[in-house]
């Protein structure tokens, strides 16, 4: 197989690191891809993400920051303390490495040349090492990289291995220069993008498109095991503007405040992926074995929201509760404690069957037919009308049970995978008043903690996405709400993600003492949207100069783990909620 020096993609993780400028980030990613043989492209596309596989087969290299020290050590022969030094200087693991390896007593007269196949092996390798002796095993492999690796090589492996790779790349990013190098320009990115959402797999999606351009991506297809990246909604004030939007009929459905689950089932083995498209299952063994006896089809793909039920009441509980049954240890006393209901609202495939392509009206029925409710398992009520007063009389009884409100559908609708649209719209009990508005932002800087809060980050800077431009907008400084216990975590959690300057993918006209990688987001509320000549959301959108900021913010003490920074509120939304509460002061 032809194969490339991994110099060459240093060189080009160098050019982007230094840009704080999305195009050139772009116009770096097809330069590397034109000089990429084809039977490298799924590898270097994961590389470029800073992975070995696509995020749903949950592949982690294996490596944490203290073993990346002691390889750091055996490969320069410099002591644990100097390296811990180095790192508390330079505040990352992968510059560490970098320092430490330019001081090496001798350089090797006979260093091999690493290629990129070479780094990618060998950092499978040590992803698939289990059982006794995998700790030291992954330590020779990457300690045997660095003693082969330059300098700045060094610094991209030990990154890469952490799974910190820092070069602010989208997948967005990724797909625009793939269009441009092997499609003919970014105008094919909505095919890639549309390949991308049915396979959640960058990978695949580069090398059919190397292999065989547009006519490939545009036969891709659904298939069970593969998660299929979610439709979202967007929302409005009233039942009324909805049903106008719709333009009549419409089938409304509670929302639940639980997790949202993407069920995969083939004969016996049930898959569960969470929203982010993450592999789930081990997490909700109660929730397989209810798919198991409740879901008749031998091949098929559903969606559900896990809700945790209060054991001696049968009470829904807040989505909170569900955070337990995250972890990695204690998963059945976990399921016992914290029970749930699943209660299922679309079907993407049924008997091997693509069911995306078909209207919401057929799905709905095909999932009736599909699943047998019981206990624990049920279908998402729904209510077909044209009516906004029975919408309302709908949403209350929804929000008695414990939902957040409701998902109201356009009948003929198709699945949009990985799109937020009109044919789903949110009617929720906090955005009918302004005063208890909610939103999900994402954290993009941060401010040096003082007094009491020295030593962690005392406010955050948070933005909104803006998915016309791929970028994220700032909207609001928050630093109330915060206990303690959040400033540290938030700040541990944060360190991961930390940039030199701000990312490419941000516009904001105010500086931050700390950058961030967009990558965590968080709840806010807030007593109003107002106008604002510092914040960019929706700037000369309603005045010219002004834009969108929160006033009032506070941390809810959510932090939203199932959402990706794609998934936040957006800037349309703010627009939206903005010129519902002029309607209201009206």
């Amino acid at each position: 197989m032809d194969d490339l020096p991994y110099s060459r993609l240093v060189e080009c993780y160098e050019a982007m690191v230094k840009t704080s400028k999305r195009t050139e980030l772009t116009d770096a990613l097809v330069s590397l891809y034109g000089r990429t043989p084809a039977e490298l492209l799924g590898k270097m596309t994961y590389l470029n993400q800073g992975k070995l596989y696509p995020d749903y087969m949950g592949v982690e290299v294996g490596v944490g920051e203290k073993l990346a020290e002691r390889a750091i050590s055996t490969a320069t022969g410099l002591g644990i303390q100097t390296i811990r030094e180095l790192y508390r200087k330079l505040g990352d693991m992968g510059s560490a490495a970098e320092e430490a390896a330019k001081s090496r007593r001798q350089e090797s007269l006979f260093r091999e040349e690493l290629t990129v196949s070479a780094v990618y092996d060998t950092l499978d390798r040590m992803a698939k090492s289990s059982g006794k002796g995998s700790v030291e095993a992954r330590l020779d492999l990457l300690a045997g990289l660095m003693g082969s690796a330059s300098p700045t090589e060094a610094k991209y492996i030990v990154r890469t291995a952490l799974g910190k790779l820092r070069l602010g790349v989208a997948d967005y990013t990724v797909l625009d220069a793939l269009a441009i190098t092997f499609a003919g320009g970014k105008e094919a990115r909505a095919d890639l993008e549309r390949a991308y959402n049915l396979c959640s797999d960058l990978g695949e999606v580069a090398k059919a498109v190397a292999r065989a351009g547009l006519k490939s991506i545009r036969s891709f297809k659904i298939s069970v095991g593969r998660p299929v990246r979610p439709m979202l909604a967007e929302r409005l004030s009233s039942a009324r503007e909805i049903v106008e939007k719709l333009g009549g009929e419409c089938s409304a459905e509670y929302k639940y405040d639980g997790e949202r689950m993407q069920v995969h089932k083939d004969g016996g083995v049930v898959t569960i992926f969470s929203r982010r498209l993450e592999k789930i299952t081990g997490n909700y063994p109660d929730a397989v074995k209810l798919v198991g006896s409740s879901v008749g089809a031998r091949r098929a793909i559903l969606e559900c929201e896990a809700v945790a039920v209060d054991p001696g009441s049968g009470d829904l509980l807040p989505f909170q509760q569900l955070m337990h049954r995250r972890r990695k240890h204690g998963v059945q006393e976990a399921a016992a404690r914290i029970p749930i209901s699943l209660f299922f609202f679309d079907i993407l495939m049924h008997e091997g069957k693509d069911m995306t392509v078909r209207p919401y009206s057929e799905r709905r029925l095909r999932l009736e037919s599909a699943v047998a409710e019981g206990e624990g398992i049920r279908l998402a009520p729904a209510l077909r009308t044209a009516s906004p007063d029975a919408i309302e009389g709908f949403m209350q009884r929804a929000i008695e049970v414990g939902c957040e409100g409701l998902v109201v559908k356009d009948l003929k609708s198709r699945y949009r995978a990985g799109a937020r649209a009109f044919s789903w719209i949110k009617l929720k009990r906090e955005y009918r008043s302004e005063l208890t508005d909610s939103t999900d932002l994402v954290i993009v800087g941060a401010f040096h903690g003082r007094g009491r809060r020295a030593g962690v980050y005392g406010a955050y800077l948070l933005a909104a996405y803006d998915k016309p431009d791929d970028t994220f907008r700032s909207v609001t400084k928050v630093g109330t709400g915060f206990s303690d216990e959040d400033l540290a975590g938030l700040s541990r959690r944060l360190d991961g993600y930390r940039m030199a300057h701000p990312s490419p993918r941000l516009v904001s006209k105010m500086q931050a003492d700390v950058w961030f990688q967009p990558a965590v987001v968080i709840e806010v509320v807030a007593s109003e949207l107002t106008l604002s000549p510092i914040h960019t959301a929706a700037l000369d959108r309603i005045r010219p100069g002004a834009g969108l900021a929160l006033r009032f913010p506070k941390f809810t003490g959510k932090v939203r783990e199932d959402k990706s920074p794609e998934d936040a509120t957006t800037v349309e939304e703010l627009v939206g909620m903005y010129g519902a509460q002029l309607k209201k002061i009206g």
